[in-house]
């Protein structure tokens, strides 16, 4: 049994609890200081959980923010970082006062960054910011676990499977020990850098292969395009993974990974339905990116146009349109609010 400390309350950071808890884990789930409203109301509601709209297992424990270093000093053997990407500046600030020398840190957020000029994963940002508290380099032990895991499917013990990455191969081991279950089952891997990149931009291409209905046939009623549309969409799935392989290989990944569960894997599951796809549907019937969001999805968080926004100045300046055509448009698509189109 392992103490594992998992800070952030969303979905995804609390479904997380539930195959932890079922390996016999002592799980802590603690809020950030947004979410003491939501940790109240779980705590009130028997652990009912009103996103996944499910409850948590009764063993663990769930703590509002406050109680975030009194937490770690009883001792933690792993700290979960299940906070959004735009999170992790203040996840890193947080656990830099208590951090320890190689204590496991296991990123389930996705995303990227950029940061003096560089385009850099979420888990060399954490190193970055922990380095600049005064940490060494060398005892900073961070992994990260991605994959095809939609939170509420998790949250119901739906059969999943993802990928474990640390550049160790035995730190993965030893996760994959502690998190796997006859429904959560686990692979492992010492590419760090590919799982993390194609974690981050199968969102961004799955934008694109929502778009697919308004993409497949634009002088075509919306009712047939509704119904015809799969051999655009499988088409650009194709495409999106072959863009997806040279990406990750620019940036200094395994084209392999990206074949595996932590890019095709999630690229479907995101591709099929979430915000992502959403949005996608609407920038392919036409709608510019602004006006999609200010009029369907003013409230709703879009992580792959968040992702665009970070890095997309990067991408126009480090790759050639031409070995990218389908990353360039979706960007120019955010970035610059323009229609979405494919040179076909």
């Amino acid at each position: 049994m392992k103490k594992i400390l998992i800070i952030g309350a969303g979905a995804m950071g609390s479904a997380f609890t539930i195959p932890c808890a079922d390996n016999n884990n002592e799980v802590t789930l603690v809020g950030t200081h947004l979410e003491n409203e939501l940790i109240t109301s779980i705590k009130k509601n028997n652990k009912f959980h009103p996103s996944l709209k499910t409850s948590l297992p009764s063993k663990i424990n769930i703590e509002r923010f406050d109680h975030l270093k009194s937490t770690i000093e009883k001792g933690v053997d792993v700290i979960v970082a299940g906070i959004s990407s735009v999170g992790i500046n203040w996840f890193a600030e947080e656990i830099s006062k208590y951090y320890k020398k190689e204590l496991p840190i296991v990123l389930l957020t996705k995303g990227l960054s950029v940061k003096n000029d560089e385009l850099i994963t979420l888990s060399e940002k954490i190193k970055i910011l922990l380095k600049e508290k005064g940490h060494n380099d060398n005892e900073i032990n961070i992994s990260a676990i991605k994959g095809p895991c939609l939170a509420t499917g998790l949250a119901n013990k739906m059969r999943t499977g993802t990928v474990i990455a640390n550049p160790d191969i035995k730190e993965a081991q030893f996760l994959k020990k502690i998190v796997s279950t006859n429904y959560y089952s686990t692979e492992i891997s010492t590419d760090l850098q590919g799982v993390e990149l194609s974690g981050a931009i199968k969102n961004i291409y799955s934008m694109l292969i929502g778009a697919a209905e308004g993409l497949s046939n634009s002088t075509a009623p919306t009712e047939i395009q509704s119904k015809y549309y799969l051999n655009t969409s499988a088409s650009l799935i194709h495409r999106s993974i072959s863009e997806m392989s040279e990406f990750v290989s620019c940036y200094g990944g395994t084209t392999e990974t990206v074949y595996g569960l932590a890019g095709l894997g999630d690229l479907y599951v995101s591709a099929i339905g979430g915000r992502n796809s959403l949005m996608g549907k609407y920038l392919g019937q036409g709608h510019l990116y602004k006006d999609a969001k200010e009029l369907y999805m003013k409230d709703i968080t879009v992580e792959g146009a968040e992702l665009a926004f970070e890095i997309g100045p990067k991408i126009f300046k480090d790759l050639k349109a031409e070995k990218f055509p389908l990353m360039f448009s979706v960007l120019k698509s955010i970035c610059e609010n323009k229609k979405l189109e494919i040179n076909w």
